[in-house]
């Protein structure tokens, strides 16, 4: 089992940048894949991009791709999102979540925190 906190969301100006962290509990952290998530308001949750367990392998949404970049710390059990030329359109609640590699469903989730992008 593992939990997970995110912090870092705010309020931001287009064009702007934030970092998100996600920190998580337990000592099996490096042993699981990491991805973030968003949804806004009235739409349903989208992925937004997946991290493998050593980091090496990472994987964006067409809409974050070249903006956005995933990274963990396996020492400090973290991963964070990098969001660069941020859009009003990016605007939403972010949440981490983890799994087994085995899994194929996401069972672990943060409790998310929200990123407003103004124009």
């Amino acid at each position: 089992q593992v939990q997970l906190v995110e912090s870092g969301g705010g309020l931001v100006q287009a064009g702007g940048s934030l970092r998100l962290s996600c920190a998580a509990s337990g000592r099996t952290f490096s042993s699981y894949l990491m991805a973030w998530f968003r949804q806004a308001p009235g739409k349903e949750r989208e992925f937004v991009a997946e991290i493998s367990q050593s980091g090496g392998k990472t994987d964006y949404a067409d809409s974050v791709k070249g903006r956005f970049a995933v990274s963990r710390d396996n020492a400090k059990n973290t991963v964070y999102l990098q969001m660069n030329s941020l859009k009003p359109e990016d605007t939403a609640v972010y949440s981490c979540a983890a799994r087994a590699g085995f899994d194929a469903r996401w069972p672990y989730w943060g409790q998310g925190t929200q990123v407003a992008v103004s124009s």
